[in-house]
């Protein structure tokens, strides 16, 4: 007696592939692999996404509702937008490939557009013209998925890989030669890798774009 093969949800699809994404890169992930993961072909999965890119888009659209989930607006436009960045942050941190997939394929779903209406939102309350709106609005989420996707790469080194980077960076650093490297023989002592001090960058960061928004309104 034979069996039919098992009729995976959207649900564990997706969780399926984020898993896969965890361990790969976007680049090599295909429904093919995905298929072999789950024990079907890759005809079952396309009855739910119709391309791969649309199934990464799921995928990293998750994450995003998975940031929003218990969000409430709090505080002036200012605050709001902060704490949208920082749980934009937390969702992918750590989980490399899914920030790559959200800065590289974006989504369409209900967490984009919880983020969208938000982020929207605070913009018009600060006061900025209509349209200088959706100019701040892109601007913002750029540079935010920016650094979402960067310090999510250096979160997903070991703890060897990035010892091995900060020695590596220590080596490039101190041992410049003044004579063809002079400001960086100037500054050497007080330079920071890349990784360090991460939240306080990010944050620093935010603040002064921040501060470009605030400086536009009339």
């Amino acid at each position: 007696m034979t069996t039919g093969r098992r009729r995976w949800s959207t649900d564990e699809i997706l969780d399926a592939a984020a898993d896969l994404l965890r361990t790969g890169d976007a680049e090599s992930f295909s429904v093919r692999k995905l298929a072999a993961v789950l024990g079907t072909d890759s005809s079952s999965l396309y009855r739910h996404f119709r391309s791969k890119t649309e199934l990464l888009r799921a995928v990293a659209d998750r994450v995003l509702l998975a940031a929003m989930d218990g969000y409430r607006p709090e505080g002036d436009w200012r605050a709001r937008l902060t704490a949208v960045a920082l749980r934009l942050r937390a969702a992918f941190g750590g989980q490399v490939q899914l920030a790559a997939v959200w800065g590289r394929y974006a989504s369409s779903g209900e967490g984009a557009r919880l983020v969208m209406e938000e982020v929207l939102s605070a913009l018009d309350e600060a006061g900025l013209p209509d349209a200088a709106v959706p100019v701040h609005y892109h601007r913002l989420v750029v540079l935010v998925a920016a650094l979402v996707s960067s310090e999510a790469g250096i979160g997903g080194l070991t703890p060897a890989e990035y010892d091995q980077g900060v020695e590596l960076f220590r080596v490039a650093v101190l041992g410049a030669d003044p004579g063809r490297f002079p400001a960086l023989a100037r500054h050497a002592r007080d330079l920071s890798p890349l990784g360090a001090d991460r939240q306080a960058a990010f944050e620093d960061i935010l603040a002064a774009h921040l501060a470009s928004v605030a400086a536009a309104i009339p």
